[in-house]
Order: structure tokens, then C-alpha cells, then sequence
């Protein structure tokens, strides 16, 4: 299922779900620490260079975190009309400013066109960084604003299952939950919700 989700819309997905269900009742953050950051970009080697030499400072952490809020404020507008993650109900940035420090994220990334023109192939041009190296923050807002901007945004959603502050991208009709382990407890919760108004 998971080969439907472009690489964008998995890489923004993925900073969003840095924060999670602690399975203690509370919200754990992925994040928390710059040794938080550095194991999140380094199990994300396959879609972010230079990810295997990347050690975050306080300064980067700072960043990634005000994205990712940026980031988990868009979700929850496209989302509606469904209701935002548990996880951002009482605490959303407004939509404005969400949209505001991911462009200027994204504008962190100064690019130059590059012509490829290998043997046997039309000509190509890329966008690339004059020095090689392109921020954090500026590769993950790209990768959020162009999945936002796609038509699988339309697929997003916020899983309501008991405890869960997740966001998910539907998969198929009939998807109510981002796992099935959330589907049992939905279902649970909703079997003694049931029992409690018989007794």
C-alpha cells in the first residue's frame, strides 16, 4: 500500500508523526532532543542526502520543530472538514502563519539550474544547490509544500482512534484508522462505551 505515497508526501508525513502516542496516555515528541533529530534524519538516509553524516545542533532542531508545527497546522486545515489530530486541537498555529515559516523554510534553499544531457536522452534540467548541500528545514518544507499541494492531500486524515494523535493518508474506502491496531482499539472503546449505557 505504501508504494502509493509519494516521497514527499511520505517525508512530510514522517516530521509529522515525530509526534506520537507515548502509549501512556500522553504525546511523546520524536523530537525532543538534537539526538532525537539525528536518528530521524539518519532512518531517512534513502530520501535526504548527506543523511548518513548529519548530526543536529540546537539551532536545526529549533527549525525542524517550528515546521513541523508549521507542517501539522496544514494537515489539520486539510483535513476538513474532519477534525485535526488530538495531539493539535487546543495548540494549531493560525493558517496563515503555518503557510508563512513553511515558504520561508522552503526559501532557505537557494537553487541554480543544472543541465543533464546524457548520451542517448533528452536534454534535462534540475534544480540544485550551488554548494551541494541544501538545509533540513528547506528539503523537508519542500517535500511538505509539494504534497500539499498535490492531489493526494486529499487522501489525508486524522486518526481519531482512542489515544491516537496520528495523521495518515487513506489508502483505501473503507480506511477509518492509520492501523489496524487503532481500529481494534476504536472498536473496543466504542463495545464498553455501549456496555456502559445498557448497565
Amino acid at each position: 500500500m505504501e508504494d502509493s505515497i509519494s516521497g514527499d508526501a511520505r517525508l512530510a508525513l514522517d516530521l509529522a508523526l515525530t509526534i506520537r502516542h507515548d502509549g501512556h496516555g500522553g504525546v511523546a515528541d520524536d523530537l525532543a532532543e538534537p539526538a532525537g533529530l539525528t536518528a530521524w534524519v539518519h532512518a531517512h538516509r534513502d530520501t535526504l542526502s548527506g543523511a548518513g553524516r548529519f548530526v543536529a545542533d540546537p539551532a536545526t532542531l529549533t527549525a525542524v520543530r517550528d515546521l513541523r508545527a508549521a507542517v501539522r497546522a496544514l494537515f489539520a486545515r486539510a483535513v476538513r472538514p474532519g477534525e485535526p489530530s488530538t495531539a493539535d486541537a487546543a495548540r494549531l498555529l493560525p493558517v496563515p502563519q503555518a503557510v508563512e515559516r513553511l515558504n520561508a523554510a522552503a526559501g532557505l534553499a537557494a537553487t541554480v539550474p543544472v543541465l543533464v544531457w546524457d548520451e542517448g536522452a533528452d536534454p534535462v534540467v534540475r534544480e540544485e544547490a550551488p554548494s551541494g548541500d541544501i538545509p533540513l528545514t528547506a528539503v523537508l518544507a519542500h517535500a511538505a509544500t509539494a504534497f500539499l499541494a498535490s492531489p493526494g492531500r486529499r487522501r489525508l486524515r486524522a486518526c481519531h482512534a482512542p489515544r491516537c494523535v496520528r495523521y495518515f493518508i487513506k489508502e483505501h474506502p473503507r480506511q477509518e484508522w492509520c492501523k489496524p491496531s487503532c481500529g481494534n482499539r476504536a472498536r473496543v472503546a466504542r463495545h464498553h462505551e455501549r456496555h456502559k449505557k445498557s448497565a
